[in-house]
C-alpha cells in the first residue's frame, strides 16, 4: 500500500486547508522543494492539489506543477486534481509530465465529459469522490448532492476509470482518522483500486489501513499528518511495506 504525500497548490506556495476552507491556509513553503523532499524520503507517487484551480474551474497552478515535474522526472507517477474541466486541459497536463489526472466536481456534473476522458486518455483518469455521510459533495465541498457515493463510483468504473480517490470532507485536514467504514464499503463494492483520503493522522492508522488493504485499498493519502509530524512518512511506509496481516 502506498503512502502518498499530499502537495496543496494556492497562489504557488504548498499549503494545507481544514476542511477545503481557503482562508485557513498553513503555508509549508515551495511546492518544487516540497516534492524533492517527499523524494528522497522515499515516496513512490505524489499527489497534487491545484486549489485555485478547483474554484476557478481551470488550472492556476501551472508553474508550480511544471516545476514539481522538472524536479520529479520520470521517478514517480504524479496525479493532480483541481480545475480539470475539458479534455484540451487533460492533454496539456499529461504531455506536461503528468501521470494521472484526478477529476472531481466535473465528473458529477458532466459525467459524459468523465466518459469522454476515459476513452480519450485510457488509464490516466482517475476520478475523486468528496462524500459527507455517504453523499457526493462537489464545488469546493461548499454543495452535497443527493448522489450515493456507492452508487456513482460504480457507474464511473464502469466508464473506465484507473481508481478512485475517496475523501471523508468531515475529516479531511482535521487529524481526526479516517473514516474506516465508509472507506471498506466503497472498496468492497468495486473492482479498481480505492485511494483513502481525508484524516490520516498516525501510525494506527496506517496500521489499520493495512489490515483492511485486501478489500481493494491501494494507497493512501497523507496531507496534514506528515506536515505537522503526527505521522512520520518513512516510518509509515515502512509499515505499509513490511505488513502482511
Amino acid at each position: 500500500m502506498l503512502i502518498i504525500p499530499a502537495i496543496d497548490l494556492k497562489d504557488g506556495q504548498c499549503v494545507r486547508l481544514k476542511q477545503g476552507e481557503m482562508d485557513s491556509a498553513d503555508v509549508f513553503g515551495d511546492p518544487a522543494e516540497m516534492a524533492a523532499r517527499w523524494l528522497e524520503a522515499g515516496a513512490r507517487r505524489l499527489h497534487l492539489v491545484d486549489l485555485n484551480g478547483a474554484f476557478a474551474g481551470k488550472p492556476k497552478n501551472l508553474a508550480a506543477v511544471r516545476a514539481i515535474l522538472d524536479v520529479v522526472g520520470t521517478e514517480v507517477p504524479v496525479q493532480l486534481g483541481g480545475g480539470i474541466r475539458d479534455l484540451e486541459t487533460i492533454e496539456k497536463y499529461l504531455e506536461a509530465g503528468l501521470r494521472y489526472v484526478i477529476i472531481g466536481t466535473a465528473a458529477v456534473k458532466t459525467p459524459g465529459f468523465l466518459h469522454e476522458a476515459c476513452d480519450a486518455f485510457p488509464g490516466s483518469v482517475i476520478v475523486g469522490l468528496d462524500a459527507k455521510d455517504g453523499k457526493v459533495a462537489i464545488d469546493g465541498w461548499s454543495k452535497i448532492t443527493g448522489h450515493d457515493v456507492v452508487d456513482l463510483a460504480k457507474r464511473f468504473e464502469d466508464y473506465g476509470v484507473e481508481s478512485v480517490i475517496y475523501t471523508d470532507i468531515g475529516r479531511d485536514g482535521m487529524l481526526s482518522g479516517l473514516n474506516m467504514e465508509a472507506t471498506v464499503r466503497l472498496a468492497q463494492h468495486l473492482t479498481i483500486p480505492v485511494i483513502a483520503s481525508g484524516g490520516l493522522t498516525n501510525l494506527d492508522d496506517v496500521k489499520r489501513l493495512c489490515e483492511v488493504e485486501s478489500e481493494g485499498i491501494a494507497g493512501v493519502i497523507a496531507g496534514r499528518s506528515i506536515y505537522e509530524g503526527t505521522l512520520d512518512f518513512v516510518a509509515a511506509q515502512q509499515l505499509a511495506d513490511d505488513f502482511h496481516g
